[in-house]
């Protein structure tokens, strides 16, 4: 069979990326321009100030991309694209860019969930083995999703409120901690001891998950404790908190492999890139014969490497789209 080159566009936040990925799992090329140190002045990613950078990237990020791959537009076989979920303008830069280079060079154009491209990523240099359970960990997400096959997703449980990227982010922020939050509260918790008492959240049977009452508890901790005078230790709160919050995913994790047989198990999303959360769920399979995969570091976080990945299946399904794809802030999978 002739092998298929991808080129696949990812946009969804702040990070403008493009791949090139053959037969699914070969990544001829990946560019990645990053905004951090653009956003990091705010604290926080700015919405339109992210989709402007990405429409001044775009194009620089197409042409670095062949370049690398060193390939031309009559190599690759089609065209992937984020559409959701994710901020709506950064969305509109990707899907409008995919769509106008399938257009004008008469590929077929494939729609890929930012989510799936995320659990996509352990399929480059492993093999995921179906049926599988990931743990799908972002700023925006936190899920347990069950996967029969190729593209059956079943969302086991989900957080109620907010996602554990974006807790750590606003641990952060209490902490007085540069953007991106949550490497630098990682890093903080590295040096410290969880010496804190944190309620337990969501401490129940359910698969569903809760971090919203851990991130205000340790709001209004540092408040009282600073209007008493007293001196917070931040890298044993920063324990404290992350101690309770893996604890919460590995213990629904754990609930989940009682329900579901799996071959593997995947953690997928940004926070796969947390080594603490690695290092717990390892343990938690020490004495299964469940694998473990887990993406290398480049993969862990939004890449177009991952949306390549991510649309091979639905090539060979011939899963193609239209031109009226529009993005999708709140696309499911």
């Amino acid at each position: 069979m002739k092998d298929v080159l991808i080129l696949a566009i990812e946009s969804s936040c702040d990070e403008t990326s493009m791949s090139i990925v053959k037969n699914g799992k070969d990544v001829l090329s990946i560019v990645v321009n990053t905004q951090i140190s653009t956003h990091e002045k705010f604290g926080g990613v700015v919405p339109e100030i992210a989709s402007r950078m990405h429409t001044e990237n775009i194009t620089m990020v197409l042409d670095e991309t062949l370049k690398k791959a060193n390939v031309s537009m009559d190599d690759i076989s089609a065209i992937a694209v984020t559409y959701g979920p994710g901020l709506m303008g950064s969305l509109l830069v990707g899907v409008e860019a995919a769509k106008t280079i399938a257009y004008v060079y008469k590929k077929p154009l494939i729609a890929v969930n930012h989510m799936a491209g995320h659990i996509y990523a352990n399929n480059i240099e492993n093999t995921m083995e179906f049926p599988i359970l990931a743990l799908v960990v972002s700023g925006g997400h936190t899920d347990l999703v069950y996967m029969e096959d190729d593209y059956k997703f079943e969302v086991l449980g989900s957080t109620l409120d907010d996602a554990i990227g974006e807790t750590y982010d606003k641990v952060a922020r209490v902490l007085d901690l540069k953007y991106p939050g949550g490497p630098n509260v990682e890093k903080l918790a590295a040096q410290g001891q969880p010496t804190y008492k944190l309620p337990i959240p969501m401490n129940d049977n359910s698969l569903n998950m809760s971090f919203s009452g851990l991130k205000s508890s340790i709001i209004n901790l540092v408040h009282n404790e600073t209007q008493r005078g007293n001196t917070i230790n931040k890298e044993d709160l920063a324990a404290s908190f992350q101690t309770v919050a893996i604890d919460e995913l590995t213990r629904k994790l754990s609930l989940a492999l009682k329900k579901v047989n799996v071959n593997q198990v995947i953690i997928a999303g940004g926070v796969s890139a947390n080594q603490y959360l690695r290092k717990e769920v390892a343990k938690l399979l020490e004495n299964t014969n469940i694998k473990l995969l887990v993406p290398s570091m480049i993969y862990c976080t939004d890449n177009g490497a991952m949306i390549g990945a991510a649309a091979y299946p639905l090539y060979l399904k011939k899963q193609f789209t239209t031109f009226d794809l529009n993005a999708t802030p709140n696309a499911k999978l």
